[in-house]
């Protein structure tokens, strides 16, 4: 079976962590017997955040991504686009990549007669797929970004999206709540294929340190951690917060810190390599992510997989279904503070009960989160497709 994946997040030079799970899935994909091959649509333009730094190596580094790559013996091959600034133009970036992307699939079916093509995110990847007419059956990977946000903000986002969607062979979405909206919004036949991860052998923990392992964004809601470590400083005064990833929110959670007077207590590492990332997430007594608008969250099944407790929000669709299938990941209500609080002080205060938590979420990581299991499952729903 010959695959071709089509993907917009995907690792590059100047940043290896973009996308790490398409690239992660589809090794998993060729480990389960699948060949594959990989096109990223790549914008060769400066992005805001680097034109506001003014650095030069930010503003010249997607100018200089090499248009091929072999990254862990898969070959990928980058296909150029222009495109008006991110913003409100979004939606329509499937319409403006096309082109391209049509004549990157017909330069490589001369070489590598793919049979399928599987393109994450119904848009830009899945309707540019379907506006480049490849030929064979598509398959669409939803991660959430396109369901929850892309089809929400514009009426561009959302056409692009449905029909990204439509054309699909087959959605595959990352939760089940997931794939009920997918069916909302136009998919005909939808699968529920999870992300997974590395399971690690003995860490050495440290139980009163808390880790956190995410984009600096606000729908992360970091800002809850720092005011539940403010509820727990006198009561936990060794208790530290160690912060894995970048992002916009960056300066204004340094501020906040401050200013709830967590100097010394909280560390913000930036962004580091996958391997790195989750060492530092294993090596922690509690994973805290109070994340909403989640879809799936490969952050807590990464913590879960090295015996670490996790903490998420309730009513979110990877949260829920992931405390659904086993122990290990508690559920806290949404922006409250002092619910997080509370559920950290039960955390912190009972080692035991916190080691058997550790033990239920290593068990739940086992059961049906691994890579091995997600290459299963990927292969498995090419086979549907081609049916």
């Amino acid at each position: 079976m010959r695959v071709v994946v089509v993907a917009e997040y995907y690792p590059r030079a100047a940043d290896p962590v973009l996308g790490v799970w398409a690239h992660r899935q589809a090794l998993a994909a060729r480990s389960a017997g699948a060949e594959v091959r990989v096109l990223v649509l790549h914008r060769p333009v400066p992005s805001k955040a680097a034109l506001r730094s003014g650095h030069p190596r930010a503003l010249i580094a997607p100018l200089r991504q090499p248009l091929r790559a072999e990254l862990d013996g898969l070959q990928v091959d980058y296909v150029p686009f222009l495109a008006p600034p991110r913003g409100g133009s979004y939606g329509v970036w499937s319409a403006w990549a096309a082109p391209t992307l049509a004549l990157a699939l017909r330069r490589l079916r001369r070489a590598f007669p793919f049979e399928i093509v599987h393109a994450h995110y119904a848009a830009p990847a899945g309707d540019a797929v379907r506006r480049a007419r490849p030929g064979v059956p598509v398959v669409v990977s939803v991660h959430g970004g396109d369901v929850l946000s892309v089809a929400e903000r514009s009426s561009a986002g959302a056409t692009a999206v449905r029909a990204g969607l439509a054309h699909a062979r087959l959605v595959l979405a990352n939760s089940t709540g997931i794939a009920v909206r997918c069916r909302e919004l136009g998919a005909r036949h939808t699968a529920v294929v999870h992300l997974g991860t590395d399971l690690p052998g003995r860490v050495e923990r440290h139980g009163a340190t808390l880790v956190t392992v995410a984009h600096l964004v606000g729908r992360k809601r970091h800002g809850d951690v720092l005011r539940a470590l403010w509820l727990l400083r006198d009561s936990h005064p060794d208790v530290r917060w160690e912060i894995v990833g970048d992002g916009p929110e960056r300066g204004a959670l340094e501020h906040l810190a401050n200013e709830l007077g967590l100097d010394g207590r909280v560390r913000f590492h930036g962004q580091l390599a996958p391997a790195q990332a989750r060492a530092a997430a294993w090596s922690a007594g509690v994973f805290v992510l109070p994340s909403i608008d989640e879809a799936f969250g490969v952050a807590y099944v990464e913590a879960m997989a090295g015996a670490v407790p996790a903490i998420g929000c309730r009513g979110e669709p990877g949260p829920e279904e992931i405390a659904a299938t086993g122990g290990g990941l508690r559920l806290v209500a949404p922006g409250d503070p002092e619910a997080l609080a509370r559920e950290l002080r039960g955390l912190l205060d009972e080692p035991d009960w916190r080691r058997e938590l550790g033990n239920a979420a290593r068990a739940t990581v086992e059961a049906g989160f691994t890579w091995e299991q997600c290459g299963r499952a990927t292969v498995a729903a090419y086979a549907e497709a081609l049916r």
